[in-house]
């Protein structure tokens, strides 16, 4: 099965190659329940066999499990076939399991904690430790994790790790994109003002941005998403289903933003979810969809935990949305009106 791809080449160093669909391995680092490395291996298994070329990955997806996942997959593949991502600003400490992160996130995962760190040595070792934990012996793209103000819980701290960033771990970047270590870097971040605060500030070439430019949320459109298609910058989306509210539709105990769905959000759901009805198209299919018609949206990256969710993506990337579904969407205030 062939995907649809986007190539990417800012720099002119032959770029990289996104599949339309691609792989985001939160949820196969046991995201809110255990799975096992067989069921592991099966949904990427049915990923790949579709044509998914695009994997992202982080050293706190499961505590070190998703990258250590990936190794096996990935080994034996030729390492031209796909597009790999992982991510710096987290380095893992080896801890007692009583002592560890994320016991009401991750489950089942190494005994861990977490320290943030953007300096310049802090980015070098996390790639080492990235490398030995994925083995392989290259990695496409970095991106600064959760750089951004919920992960920092104030405008100081955040202000503090921006500054700490710019002045250590954003050089070590530059240096291992100059020495073709790496083909690109970026930031990886729940919010996009983080993400045009670095582009005002940097030579940054693709942001990952989870849940912030969805059916839901298109405020990115205002300044911040021009600024890349003008600068050539690639952005990927996560989270485009905003944590499955726009999976699940507003059903009773449906998530956004990895908490409960307040009312008004599932009021709105319900809206989008009856103009979709209205062209007999499946809501997930439109939210998959929807970002990928920005010029500057090179890749989803939804999770899927099973093969039922798996199954889903798949079918979203190939589905055929009317352009009267955009209209109407506009019409009933649901859409902005620049979004493309």
């Amino acid at each position: 099965m062939t995907l649809q791809t986007n190539h990417w080449d800012r720099l002119e160093n032959g770029g990289l190659t996104f599949t339309k669909l691609g792989m985001g391995m939160a949820p196969l680092g046991n995201l809110y329940r255990p799975i096992s490395d067989e069921e592991a291996q099966t949904v990427l298994t049915r990923a790949w066999d579709a044509g998914v070329r695009y994997f992202d990955t982080a050293p706190l997806y499961g505590l070190g499990l998703s990258e250590t996942r990936l190794n096996s997959f990935l080994r034996g593949k030729d390492r031209d076939s796909y597009v790999l991502s992982t991510k710096v600003g987290r380095l893992l400490k080896v801890t007692t399991p009583d002592l560890r992160d994320g016991h009401n996130k991750w489950f089942n995962v190494p005994a861990r904690t977490e320290v943030f760190d953007y300096t310049y040595d802090g980015v070098m070792r996390s790639v080492e430790f990235s490398l030995e934990r994925l083995g392989l012996d290259r990695i496409d793209i970095l991106y600064a994790h959760d750089i951004d103000l919920v992960n920092h819980g104030s405008r100081l701290t955040l202000d503090t790790k921006l500054a700490e960033f710019m002045a250590g771990g954003y050089h070590a970047l530059v240096s291992l994109r100059g020495q073709g270590v790496i083909k690109a870097f970026g930031a990886g971040v729940n919010e996009w003002q983080p993400c045009q605060w670095l582009a005002e500030r940097g030579d940054f070439d693709i942001f990952l941005l989870a849940g912030r430019y969805t059916l839901l949320e298109q405020e990115a459109l205002g300044s911040f998403l021009p600024l890349c298609d003008d600068r050539g910058i690639g952005i990927v989306i996560g989270g485009p289903y905003n944590s499955g509210v726009l999976a699940s539709g507003p059903k009773p105990g449906a998530f956004y933003n990895y908490e409960r769905a307040p009312n008004e959000i599932l009021a709105r759901v319900s809206e989008i979810e009856k103009v979709c009805a209205a062209h007999t198209v499946r809501m997930v299919d439109a939210a998959f969809q929807f970002p990928l018609r920005h010029p500057a949206v090179l890749s989803v990256i939804p999770g899927g935990q099973g093969l039922d969710e798996m199954e889903s993506n798949i079918s979203a990337e190939s589905a055929v949305i009317p352009q009267g579904l955009w209209s109407d969407l506009k019409s009933a205030g649901l859409m902005r009106e620049d979004a493309p």
